[in-house]
């Protein structure tokens, strides 16, 4: 299996954009459906939702599109890159991250970060931004980030790296980084779930095998890794 943004599908390849969050459960499922299918190779580009779709919409091959919200499919949908009705797989919230222990002791969204302490969001453009903007209208709050990020991986690069204190990512991410950041939880993330479809693209090599590998994910097998990940039924 490989990870590429520009390889054509050919023979029995399946091409599929991702958003960059689903990067660990797709790696995994990618793996797994070429062990149930010989001869096949997954290949995988994982970036920002809407710049996957912009992409697509400047001619780059896939066969398989995976958003991390419904807005950005369905402006896939309405650019007619879509082949069918996406199909909703899974639900992903938000939370904070610091860096371990969190030793600037952040407790909430609402603990506005002093001058000595930053924090960093995802641009307004792609689903994690957009559940950020919603969070902060609940709270009451605008975070004044230092950076805004093109995808959740890159958000969290910047906490893990120590260029930031906190940021704001979806608990999946949190999770798969393990002991590498400290999650904080706050409670107007469960107003600001977002939910993942997936749909097999107009201009898929083989439609057939696009289907498969949609099938694959949104049953018993994908369900069950990406609940491993720490994502919710939709």
């Amino acid at each position: 299996m490989t990870s590429c943004g520009t390889a054509a599908s050919s023979g029995d390849t399946v091409t599929v954009f991702a958003a960059a969050s689903l990067q660990k459960p797709f790696t995994e499922l990618g793996q797994r459906f070429e062990a149930s299918h010989p001869g096949v190779d997954v290949r995988l580009s994982f970036a920002g939702s809407s710049d996957l779709v912009a992409q697509l919409s400047h001619g780059a091959p896939a066969d398989v599109f995976a958003s991390a919200d419904t807005d950005t499919m369905r402006v896939a949908v309405e650019d007619g890159l879509v082949s069918g009705d996406p199909v909703t797989f899974a639900a992903n919230t938000l939370t904070i991250v610091t860096e371990p222990g969190n030793p600037e002791g952040i407790a909430s969204l609402t603990a506005r970060p002093g001058e000595d302490r930053t924090v960093v969001v995802c641009v307004p453009q792609v689903p994690c931004g957009a559940a950020t903007a919603r969070a902060e209208t609940a709270a009451g709050v605008d975070l004044a980030p230092v950076s805004e990020e093109m995808s959740v991986t890159d958000v969290l690069g910047k906490v893990t790296s120590g260029q930031a204190d906190a940021g704001l990512v979806y608990v999946t991410d949190a999770q798969a980084a393990g002991d590498r950041v400290t999650a904080v939880p706050f409670p107007e993330a469960a107003g600001a779930v977002n939910t993942y479809p997936i749909a097999v693209l107009r201009q898929a090599r083989d439609p057939s095998l696009a289907t498969q590998f949609r099938v694959y994910v949104t049953g018993p097998e994908g369900r069950s890794v990406l609940a491993g990940a720490g994502f919710a039924a939709p």
